[in-house]
């Protein structure tokens, strides 16, 4: 049976997210090897062995030499390793499937029949457009035989460079998020209660990584002009320094939480805020947990983020500076019982047209048209490294793929 040999950044025991939406779902067709980023550490080479769930390995490489990550440095030992494990087991008919372009030299150490890439970030809103992780994206792109691109931005920037671009968005479990469901969870319920129970109302609630796509100054803006207002922040500090956040009052930031308890969370606030920031790192931003909000009933603001305005923007309310921001909360704090019956139908149709069992479904469809075209054995014509090595190279531009919608159901195009 074909495996889908998987390399990511992300770990598979993080938060719930894309990777393990989809993964957990294509396992019913194709066995997965999740190989997550090496880890550094003292003594030989070797890799940690998970099952978190039917149908998906998770296999941790611990090498020597180093830092953490996909790098240079660790490449000599940990193509070996995998060389080693897929003969022991007597894989020999895979797919491979990226979400970290830093990835893409273990290809000359494979023989896949199909290479895919997952496109969740824009590289260079992050990285020196000439720094490896996007010579690698580079590369990755120009051999890729699908890319899946996971907003409308990311499509736009990326279907010109290979013909087989799919825009194929974040989606939502919306039974997890559902209030009923949250209210009849009363351990979640007691926990909730003990992380944010003596914070008064009105609750503004946030989750997600604390970095510099979270515009702090804002929320440090909107604290001030309405100390009534209650600012809870869920989530870990990441890539930001912990020191230099917003101190006041009423801004409580609640650190990582897990990610069971975030539904009865949300259930207990009165809005839910998207407070991004205006700058090159949410260019492309689109995030999934906005769908989570709407599935939880609550009325989101959000800053005027590309691809919320695009998809979402006829159900959530955009702040495009500091004062409408706020004016947009005090709207939300403020609605009618008939406005809210009015928002919450919108919100649970939009929410309807995303379910991540038609995402994986549509991607199951793209793989078997990939592999139709590779019988067992036709290997990718490009397993080694491509001319010219991973150093640099550009691929080639192709003509450009049908346009995406701005706003539908699982936004989908296919280039190919």
């Amino acid at each position: 049976m074909l495996h889908l040999i998987v390399f990511s950044h992300l770990r598979w025991n993080s938060a719930c997210r894309r990777p393990q939406h989809l993964l957990s779902r294509l396992a019913h067709h194709f066995p997965v090897l999740f190989v997550e980023e090496p880890v550094h550490e003292a003594g030989a080479a070797r890799l940690e062995r998970a099952l978190p769930v039917a149908g998906v390995e998770v296999l941790r490489p611990i090498i020597p030499v180093g830092t953490d990550g996909f790098g240079e440095r660790q490449l000599p030992l940990l193509q070996p390793l995998l060389a080693d494990y897929l003969l022991e087991r007597g894989i020999d008919d895979y797919a491979v499937w990226f979400y970290t372009p830093m990835a893409a030299p273990l290809l000359d150490g494979l023989s896949p029949r199909a290479v895919m890439y997952d496109c969740i970030d824009d590289l260079s809103a992050f990285a020196d457009a000439r720094g490896p992780a996007a010579r690698h994206e580079a590369a990755l792109l120009g051999i890729a035989d699908l890319v899946l691109a996971a907003s409308p931005s990311l499509f736009e920037a990326k279907r010109e460079l290979n013909p087989h671009v799919l825009c194929l968005p974040s989606a939502v479990e919306a039974h997890r998020f559902a209030p009923e469901r949250a209210a009849d969870n009363i351990d979640a319920m007691l926990k909730a209660e003990q992380i944010q129970g003596r914070i008064p109302g009105p609750r503004l609630g946030f989750f997600g990584a604390i970095d510099e796509q979270v515009d702090t100054a804002l929320l440090a803006a909107v604290a001030d002009a309405q100390p009534d207002w209650q600012i809870v922040m869920v989530g870990p500090c990441a890539n930001a320094d912990a020191a230099r956040l917003p101190r006041r009052r009423n801004i409580h930031w609640l650190g990582e939480q897990p990610d069971a308890l975030l539904p009865r969370l949300v259930a207990d606030w009165d809005v839910c805020l998207l407070p991004y920031a205006q700058n090159q790192s949410t260019g492309f931003v689109s995030p999934d947990k906005a769908l989570e909000y709407m599935a939880a009933e609550k009325p989101i603001v959000a800053t005027a983020v590309h691809d919320i305005v695009a998809m979402y923007g006829d159900v959530v309310r955009i702040g495009h500076d500091t004062r409408s921001f706020i004016e947009c909360c005090r709207w939300a704090l403020s609605e009618t019982a008939d406005k809210r019956a009015e928002r919450i139908g919108e919100m649970l149709a939009t929410v309807s047209r995303f379910s991540w069992d038609t995402t994986a479904s549509s991607i199951h469809e793209a793989i078997d048209g990939v592999l139709a075209k590779r019988p067992r054995h036709a290997h990718h014509e490009t397993a080694v490294e491509p001319a010219g090595g991973w150093r640099g190279l550009t691929p080639p531009r192709t003509a450009p793929s049908r346009p995406v919608p701005a706003r539908g159901p699982t936004v989908l195009a296919n280039a190919g």
